[in-house]
C-alpha cells in the first residue's frame, strides 16, 4: 500500500463522497467533521466528483482549496474533474459536448457561462490548474482511497488513470482477497448491488460512499480509524433537499473516456499566463 507520510499519527480519516456541486451539503459535511473530531489529530479525503449536475460547482471548488490551506486535506480527481479541465483547455473532438452530456450545464451556470463562451478564458485559471493536479489517490496503513476504483490483482503504483478515475464492473464485482488494502471509493451510486443510490456501500473489502448527492440530497461521510482496519467505525449522514431520482444516463454506464492530450495542458497554461502578462 502506498502509504502517505502525513498520515503518520492520524487518529481519524474522514472520507468524503461524491459532492457534483451541492455547496450546501459539503458546508454541512465540514461542520460535522469539524464538531465530531474536535480534540483528536484527523485528515480529511475527498473522493472526487466536485463538479458537475449540482448548483454550485464553482463554489465547491473555492471551499476546497479555500479547506486545504486551513485542514490537512486531500482532494482526490474525479473523472468529472478530468472531463472538465479538457473539455475547457482543449474543447474539439467532440471533448466540450461530452463533458455537457455528463452534467457539465449546471457547472458552466455556476460561473455564469453558457457553451459558446470563451470557456478557458473566463474560468479562473487557478481553478482548472488544481482540478488538474489532483492526486488519483492515496492511502494509509489499512487503506487505499481512489475515486472510481482499482483493477483486481494489480499493485496500486501500476494503476492507470482510466482506471482510477472511470472502473466500473469489474472492480464492483470483484471479491474480498483482489487487493492490497480495504478500498474506499465514490462513482457509481447505482449497480446491480447497490440498488438504493442514498445508501452507502459497506462491504468487508471496499466502501462505496457515492450516494448521488446531486439528487438524494444525501451526502456521506465515512470515519476510519488510523489503528484499525477495514471499513467505516462511523458514518456521518449529511442530508439536505432532494432534486430528483437518480436516473439511468450516459455518465452511470461504462462509456470509454473522451480522448486524452495531457501532455499539452501544461503548455496550454503556460501559453494562457503569457496572453495574461501582456495583457
Amino acid at each position: 500500500v502506498l502509504v502517505d507520510t502525513e498520515v503518520v499519527g492520524i487518529a481519524r480519516t474522514y472520507a468524503v463522497g461524491d459532492v457534483h456541486g451541492r455547496l450546501d451539503l459539503l458546508t454541512s459535511a465540514v461542520e460535522a467533521i469539524a464538531g465530531h473530531a474536535a480534540g483528536v489529530r484527523f485528515r480529511v479525503v475527498f473522493l472526487g466528483d466536485y463538479v458537475d449536475r449540482g448548483p454550485d460547482s464553482r463554489g465547491v471548488i473555492d471551499l476546497l482549496m479555500n479547506l486545504q490551506t486551513e485542514w490537512p486535506v486531500v482532494c482526490l480527481k474525479g473523472n468529472h474533474e478530468d472531463l472538465m479541465v479538457q473539455a475547457v483547455t482543449e474543447p474539439g473532438g467532440g471533448r466540450l459536448e461530452r463533458w455537457l452530456e455528463y452534467g457539465g450545464h449546471p457547472t458552466l451556470a455556476s460561473y455564469g457561462l453558457a457553451p459558446e463562451d470563451d470557456l478557458a478564458a473566463a474560468i479562473p485559471r487557478r481553478h482548472l490548474q488544481w482540478m488538474a493536479a489532483l492526486p488519483r489517490t492515496t492511502g494509509d496503513r489499512h487503506r487505499i482511497y481512489v475515486h472510481a476504483g482499482l483493477a483486481p490483482g494489480v499493485p496500486v503504483h501500476r494503476q492507470g488513470d482510466q482506471t482510477c478515475l472511470w472502473i466500473r464492473e469489474r472492480f464492483l464485482q470483484a471479491r474480498p482477497g483482489g487487493f492490497e488494502a480495504h478500498i474506499v471509493h465514490g462513482h457509481t451510486p447505482v449497480w446491480a448491488g447497490k440498488p438504493v443510490a442514498s445508501e452507502p456501500e459497506l462491504l468487508e473489502h471496499r466502501t462505496n460512499l457515492d450516494t448521488a448527492a446531486f439528487a438524494t440530497g444525501v451526502l456521506s461521510v465515512a470515519v476510519f480509524d488510523g489503528e484499525r482496519p477495514g471499513g467505516p467505525v462511523d458514518l456521518l449522514t449529511i442530508r439536505g433537499q432532494a432534486s430528483g431520482p437518480v436516473t439511468a444516463d450516459p455518465a452511470e454506464g461504462v462509456p470509454a473516456p473522451p480522448p486524452r492530450r495531457r501532455n499539452r495542458f501544461a503548455s496550454w497554461l503556460g501559453q494562457r499566463a503569457a496572453v495574461a502578462r501582456v495583457g
